[in-house]
């Protein structure tokens, strides 16, 4: 699985086109202006990929500035877990508190849980449940390639904010790191929703956070 990222928005939120024999899957279209979301079509048209899935891995406002882009350009919704319905609802008025706008996307028709798949090209990824950061908080692995694309989940040194946001646990985001994630093994390489990617082992060995969370 190849994995094209980008980073975009005034949150600096990465988006992620991940795509293997002609198929792609596009997660969380953080891009803001015009020109942010014409560059991940010239990657997708370069490329000639066809997009098989629209993902989130949850729906907090700077994951989703692009979403509606995208449903017109490929005529399918984004999928995501049942728990981003009010935070789709609420999308503009979250917008407004950070002094933003956004144009929201469709409601999902497609939710997705523990155990979901989604297939493309030669690819299936798998998708953990990894609340904390937002319950609606999902992450998207592939374990050949040794890959996973977790959102607010694990960042390099960092995890997930828990202050400040509604509905966020610090108990049950590092549950889901160490339960889920860290089970992954060392080798695999996160791609995260902030900042550079990472692995879980340097998190594991250099996170303050996770060495915190394994320590209780």
């Amino acid at each position: 699985m190849q994995v094209e990222p980008f980073t975009f928005n005034p949150f600096m939120t990465n988006c992620y086109l991940c795509h293997d024999q002609g198929e792609a899957v596009l997660i969380d279209a953080s891009c803001d202006a015009e020109a942010e979301c014409a560059q991940v079509k010239e990657v997708i048209e370069e490329y000639g990929l066809d997009v098989r899935h629209l993902l989130l891995t949850h729906a907090h406002v700077d994951h989703i500035f692009g979403c509606r882009f995208f449903e017109e350009q490929f005529g399918q919704r984004f999928k995501a877990h049942e728990a981003a319905v009010p935070f789709i609802e609420r999308a503009e008025e979250q917008a407004a508190a950070f002094g933003v706008e956004v144009d929201p996307p469709s409601m999902p028709t497609t939710f997705l849980a523990e155990g979901d798949t989604i297939p493309f090209g030669d690819v299936t990824l798998e998708v953990l449940y990894t609340p904390g950061h937002s319950p609606d908080s999902i992450s998207f692995v592939h374990r050949p390639s040794r890959q996973a694309i977790t959102g607010d989940v694990l960042f390099q040194n960092s995890i997930g904010r828990t202050q400040g946001l509604p509905e966020t646990s610090r108990a049950q985001l590092l549950d889901a790191i160490t339960e889920k994630l860290l089970p992954l093994g060392d080798d695999v390489t996160i791609y995260p929703g902030h900042g550079p990617t990472t692995t879980i082992g340097q998190e594991r060995a250099q996170n303050p956070f996770v060495q915190e969370a394994l320590q209780q």
